[in-house]
């Protein structure tokens, strides 16, 4: 069974120029159409007028041979009187006085003479003349006192026929020549009025790659591609703020997991050096396995933090007691046995609204710098403020120098980058910008010394 449908659906043009030529060919073929049928009857009447002025004027000539002022209608012989005999038919009253030579009896000019005659009024016919074409006859009553005159005369419509013909084919001619100029000029009038759609188009294409600060902008243009611009402007602004959170959401991921990474290779590489025992694998295993559960925690935070900031930037999930988060952190910190550290609380238990995991990412980067750069101590003081909690985070250690101070908080930025560790300059921008997703905020106190004091305000569960 065929199906028409998707058979002209592929046959359809699929470029906007190739469907508007059509379009543009059918109104114009229509509107020509309409006019070059107007102006055909127009000119038929026209030609038609014509040919009745020239009956009138020629019957008006033979009317002045024409007697009626007697008793009896009669015919004046005139010096030119076979010019006007040609084609003319004289009735007095109904009866036939004169016709002309080559008109028979039964022929159709002669019956329709006789029936124009019998009307006794001015009227016209066209009737067809075998073998002559057709031919217009009209009557034309004269003034008589007794018996009423009548005189019929015929015009041959060949030659008017003609004309009307030859202006038929040359506006047919001209319609054709009207149609394929239409369709060209549509075709290259909307392949110029696309050109800079289609310039804006690849341009677009190309900025969206890599990111580009490039944008199109809505001045010096038309107001439809002001229009255009301005939404592609919007969508890569769009596309550039979503590769800029995939590359800072890649640099966290790797930032955060390097840390557990390394833990399982050293742990690894120490199980290797040689035989261990049971009680040694087992402890190995254990840590491990808790590097391994702090990967996915990571993981699941962040993404989760990701996903929920796209769909709902204010949400803030769940509560946590910071206290055991605190303690948890500070046990598992890479210098634990060289650096004291302690946890200083008001309360037993301070709850924030925050999930876990997410207070976990939020301190582990400013627990981690603290025990990297301290001296000997690590101090975390935990207490309420009103409608928030408040951690700070001190250590004993060189403190942040003076000019990096306004760039603390800016991603991939260290202060030394030769200091012997390998961090990425992403741990304190992911903390803020994690406290911030949840109505938070990490300060930093340039005022302190020595050492450095760094302050997480996080809303109160």
């Amino acid at each position: 069974m065929s199906r028409p449908l998707p058979v002209l659906r592929c046959l359809a043009p699929r470029t906007l120029r190739g469907r508007l030529s059509p379009v543009a060919l059918t109104a114009a073929a229509l509107l020509m159409t309409i006019l070059t049928v107007v102006f055909n009857a127009v000119m038929d009447r026209h030609l038609q007028h014509q040919a009745d002025d020239e009956l009138r004027n020629r019957a008006a000539a033979v009317a002045t041979t024409v007697d009626t002022t007697g008793p009896r209608v009669r015919v004046l012989e005139t010096v030119n009187d076979r010019l006007l005999d040609a084609n003319v038919w004289i009735y007095a009253g109904t009866r036939l006085l004169e016709k002309p030579p080559s008109a028979t009896a039964g022929s159709p000019p002669t019956q329709a003479a006789d029936r124009l005659a019998a009307q006794r009024k001015h009227a016209c016919a066209t009737v067809d003349a075998h073998g002559r074409g057709p031919v217009r006859l009209c009557a034309q009553p004269l003034p008589g006192r007794r018996t009423g005159a009548t005189v019929v005369t015929a015009l041959d419509l060949t030659p008017y026929r003609s004309s009307a013909d030859t202006l038929l084919v040359g506006s047919l001619i001209l319609d054709a020549v009207m149609l394929g100029s239409t369709y060209v000029l549509t075709r290259l009038s909307v392949g110029r009025a696309l050109r800079p759609v289609r310039t804006m188009t690849d341009q677009a294409t190309q900025w969206s790659a890599v990111g580009s600060d490039e944008r199109f902008g809505t001045e010096d243009r038309p107001a439809e591609l002001a229009r255009l611009g301005a939404s592609l402007d919007a969508l890569l602004d769009r596309i550039r703020t979503v590769l800029r959170h995939e590359q800072q959401l890649t640099g966290e991921l790797s930032h955060e997991l390097r840390t557990p990474l390394t833990r399982i290779i050293m742990e690894l590489d120490w199980w290797r050096a040689r035989p261990r025992t049971d009680a040694e694998t087992s402890a190995t295993q254990a840590v491990i396995a808790e590097a391994a559960r702090s990967m996915r925690t990571i993981c699941d935070t962040l993404l989760n933090d990701a996903r929920e900031n796209a769909l709902n930037p204010a949400a803030v999930p769940g509560t946590t007691d910071v206290v055991p988060v605190l303690d948890r952190l500070l046990r598992c910190l890479d210098r634990a046995d060289q650096v004291k550290t302690a946890v200083e609380t008001e309360a037993q238990a301070l709850e924030a609204g925050v999930a876990p995991a997410l207070v976990e990412r939020i301190l582990s980067p400013l627990l981690a710098n603290a025990a990297r750069y301290a001296h000997s101590r690590v101090t975390v003081s935990a207490r309420r403020v009103p409608g928030a909690v408040r951690i700070d985070v001190v250590d004993d250690g060189p403190g942040v120098p003076e000019t990096f101070g306004d760039e603390l908080f800016q991603p991939g930025r260290r202060a030394d980058p030769g200091d012997g560790h390998d961090g990425a300059g992403l741990g304190l921008p992911l903390a803020r910008r994690l406290a911030r997703a949840v109505g938070g905020e990490v300060s930093y106190d340039p005022r302190h010394a020595p050492g450095t004091r760094f302050t997480v305000s996080l809303p109160a569960g």
